[in-house]
């Protein structure tokens, strides 16, 4: 099997070494160069070609974020950003992601941590994840990236489906490359939307807070971290909070979320499958569910919970358009989902349904 090559940047010698045994324990992964900064990370990168690339953010001369623009522009390549957990470490890391980063790793205890043994599987995990990751669908995105803020998407016309004038809950999961796949979903959604919007993305604590806010910046809807205890709200898009699982609850006429920190489904913590669960139950509600770019299969066992029970439109990601093609894939194959679209079509496929 051929083993992934890596690139590890960071300005701290201690962090590198640390990195590099942990990547070098895996017999799939090779690490073939380190470099200190982001100006040595873009000539190592042009130099030794590597599969994937570990990057700090903080760094001197030339920062992740800017070595990651630069690569991107000219020698793309899937970048893992690590980042501390303060508040403008996580903001810095979603605008990493939404650039071209393909994922990050949480630094336990700020910029040099002495604890970074607890992430080492999940850094061996996201290196492989990352090995998989399709860059064309990546640079696609960035290509778009302008146009599909700004651009105003106008709904299809409308397909009525059974109890179409029922009230309505909108859905979403999703995994690896889903911070850049929802703000191109979220940003064409209009503010006049008659439903709310519940959302699993797998993400770590401390970082769901930034995602929400930079999208609601970019969006009509209103867009934030999911509360304990509030009731939802058409044209509102709740994040479930990073380290906690989003559920819904139906109490009369309303839909009040619940946040638990019950053990993680299948390693994932929010679930997908929970949240789809949840949502099942509220019967006086149809949905719509939708299930983006993202590795493994999360939500295609919600999904299956879901059509057993009410009107539901289910719509994947097309492998066409998605970073990783996993959960969609995985959902696909349950032969419950009623349309494919590429990402730039999932925002109004969604409005198809909204009668």
């Amino acid at each position: 099997m051929k083993r992934i090559k890596v690139l590890v940047v960071d300005d701290s010698a201690f962090m590198r070494k640390l990195i590099v045994n942990f990547l070098e324990e895996d017999p799939q992964i090779e690490v073939i160069g380190i470099a200190r900064n982001g100006k040595d990370a873009i000539e190592k990168t042009k130099l030794l070609n590597p599969d994937v690339i570990t990057m700090d953010i903080e760094m001197p001369i030339l920062n992740g974020l800017e070595a990651l623009a630069i690569l991107m522009d000219e020698f793309p390549k899937p970048v893992i950003m690590l980042s501390s957990t303060t508040k403008a470490g996580a903001e810095n890391t979603i605008i990493a992601m939404q650039n071209g980063a393909i994922d990050f790793i949480a630094k336990p205890s700020g910029a040099i941590s002495l604890d970074l043994g607890k992430i080492k599987t999940q850094l061996i995990n996201k290196v492989k994840n990352a090995g998989q990751v399709n860059m064309l669908n990546v640079r696609r995105a960035l290509n778009t990236k302008q146009e599909n803020v700004q651009e105003k998407k106008e709904p299809v016309s409308k397909v009525n489906w059974k109890h179409g004038n029922r009230k309505k809950i909108i859905c979403i999961g999703s995994s690896t490359g889903g911070p850049k796949a929802l703000q191109e979903v979220l940003t064409a959604l209009p503010k006049t939307i008659k439903a709310p919007i519940l959302i699993v993305q797998h993400m770590p604590a401390g970082f769901t807070k930034s995602l929400a806010n930079r999208l609601d910046t970019l969006s009509e809807i209103t867009v934030k971290e999911a509360e304990d205890g509030e009731i939802v709200k058409d044209g509102v898009a709740y994040i479930a909070p990073g380290d906690y699982h989003l559920v819904l609850k139906c109490v009369g006429n309303e839909l009040t979320i619940s946040l638990n920190h019950s053990p993680p489904i299948k390693g994932h913590r929010p679930s997908v499958d929970m949240m789809f669960e949840s949502i099942s139950h509220c019967s006086e509600y149809d949905k719509i569910a939708v299930i983006l770019t993202g590795m493994g299969a999360d939500g295609s066992k919600g999904l299956m919970e879901l059509k057993s029970n009410g009107n539901v439109k289910a719509i994947a990601e097309s492998e066409n358009s998605c970073i990783v093609f996993g959960m969609p894939k995985s959902a696909i194959a349950t032969n419950l989902v009623d349309e494919i679209a590429n990402l730039n079509h999932i925002a109004t496929t969604i409005m198809k349904y909204m009668v």
